[in-house]
């Protein structure tokens, strides 16, 4: 049976601040907003780095993910793209152009 590795966060204050804020963008209160966000910046929701780098997660989020080890950064990748799965299938039939593979 598969098991994740597990890696000890390098930078714990800064990380948490990025894990914080895709959790907040992926938050059922919040989460709708964030992908009218994404859609009208004509990106894919699985292309993480260009919606970092937009600066969709949050002011400064970017600058602060670029200071992360880069296993701290495989360990925020995988939680926003594990996230984007957990959407609820109406929002992401909803938003399926930016969910599409194409």
């Amino acid at each position: 049976m598969y098991e994740q590795a597990t890696f000890p966060v390098v930078n714990e204050p800064v990380f948490t601040t990025v894990r914080a804020a895709v959790e907040q963008a992926f938050s059922s209160a919040k989460v709708e907003g964030f992908l009218k966000t994404v859609d009208r910046a004509k990106l894919r929701i699985r292309d993480f780095e260009a919606v970092n780098t937009r600066g969709l997660l949050g002011k400064g989020i970017s600058e602060q993910y670029q200071q992360l080890e880069s296993s701290d950064q495989c360990m925020i990748r995988e939680l926003y793209l594990s996230s984007l799965e957990k959407v609820e299938p109406k929002l992401r039939k909803k938003f399926l152009k930016i969910y599409a593979y194409y």
